[in-house]
């Protein structure tokens, strides 16, 4: 992969601005909140052309000039590729939609979801700094990410999971060569034993924006989409939002392409997707507060966003309030409805997660918080072939009559 110009400069505490330096490993600020990474945009905007950087290979990789990654020998690469913009016709229309509605599929990633991403960034960073061991709480597929790239680079990683993460995730991240725990309680519960054995096992913390960097990866999921849409953004965006860190990141990769004259000062109504078995979000914006207090016996199916406490809240509730968008929880059933239409509609099968944006947006449709008419995207995090699916197959004996009809 070719070198390109770094205009990464510094890091910034997100509630207070203080200036943090880029060359060394940092975890939360001083206050305790995340760090953002900041870039030269004014030097870069005179040095960039967006069509030639969006005309190159690699996925997310080629946004160089608006990542930390300074040397090549840091990028840990497994064939990342640009996540398609899927029009769902037939979905859309059952949904009430008369606007275009696009899946944007990051189930097609290494590791099967849109984790690849941050921790791609987060383990190219680690390395750069000569960190040799990795570690993280997780409901499957940041692990899965995490224990891919780090074995890729050489490094050992240590993931802890919520003992009723799906097997598939568990499974995935021992083969690529994790040690993988299941602890008997949540993912903020995993995050304090991480955060416990810190000192004694000298491990680097690369949970949800507890480092600088996923969040990084995590918005070329806005630049992409910005890109593909022709340099401009959608009327809505639906995320399902768990730690938030894409939501965050997708906002703030708007704020550096308008500053760097690549689209203009339009954003789109971002939601954040909620189910209403774990809601802090939802229930911190309705009751117009900045932070969301710790969700109690978190349930739901859709796992990925199964997080009782999301130490970005107030980013994740900043971005939802500024765009004009809502945080709105759904239902495990209709969740599942949402899930089984599109599989049927429209071939495309979306995971618990990405099955509850088009829950929300029928939703945020029927409650009036969006036109019909409005052009939509449906951030789907996942592959839907990792989660589990009703059994549909009938038996049929080979050696007997089969009634053609009854079939």
């Amino acid at each position: 992969m070719q070198s390109k110009a770094n205009y990464f400069t510094h890091l910034e505490c997100s509630q207070t601005g203080e200036r943090y330096e880029a060359g060394e490993p940092h975890n939360l600020s001083k206050a305790g909140k995340p760090l953002l990474a900041r870039y030269d945009l004014d030097k870069m905007k005179d040095e960039v052309d967006r069509g030639a950087v969006w005309a190159r290979e690699g996925g997310f990789w080629k946004w160089r000039e608006l990542l930390p990654v300074v040397d090549d020998a840091d990028i840990c690469a497994l064939g990342e590729l640009d996540t398609p913009l899927i029009d769902v016709p037939a979905t859309a229309k059952a949904s009430g939609a008369t606007g275009k509605v696009w899946v944007k599929d990051e189930g097609r990633l290494p590791t099967g979801s849109f984790k690849a991403r941050g921790l791609a960034l987060a383990v190219a960073m680690a390395h750069s700094f000569g960190l040799k061991r990795l570690a993280m709480p997780t409901n499957g597929n940041a692990g899965a990410a995490m224990s891919a790239y780090a074995s890729r680079m050489g490094m050992e990683s240590y993931c802890f999971a919520p003992e009723d993460t799906p097997e598939a995730n568990l499974r995935e991240m021992a083969l690529q060569g994790a040690k993988v725990f299941k602890v008997n309680g949540f993912i903020h519960h995993c995050g304090a034993l991480v955060g416990a054995g810190k000192d004694k096992m000298g491990w680097f913390d690369v949970s949800t924006l507890k480092e600088p960097y996923r969040i990084e990866g995590k918005k070329t999921m806005g630049l992409e989409l910005a890109a593909q849409l022709g340099w401009r953004v959608p009327d809505a965006i639906f995320y399902p939002t768990g730690g938030g860190t894409g939501l965050i990141g997708m906002w703030k990769a708007f704020d550096e392409m308008e500053q760097l004259g690549w689209i203009g000062s339009e954003r789109p109504k971002m939601f954040a997707v909620q189910a209403e078995g774990c809601a802090p979000i939802v229930k911190a914006y309705e009751d117009g507060a900045r932070h969301a207090e710790e969700w109690l016996d978190a349930k739901t199916a859709a796992m990925g966003i199964r997080v009782p406490k999301a130490i970005g809240d107030f980013l994740i509730l900043d971005a939802v309030r500024e765009s004009g968008g809502a945080a709105l929880a759904v239902s495990e059933t209709v969740i599942e409805t949402a899930r089984t239409r599109c599989a049927r509609q429209d071939g495309l099968l979306l995971c618990p997660e990405g099955a509850a944006t088009l829950a929300a947006m029928e939703k945020a449709m029927g409650d009036g918080l969006l036109a019909r008419d409005a052009e939509c995207v449906l951030f789907n995090c996942g592959s839907g072939l990792k989660y589990a699916m009703p059994d549909g197959a009938v038996a049929l004996d080979r050696h007997g009559d089969v009634d053609w009809g009854a079939l």
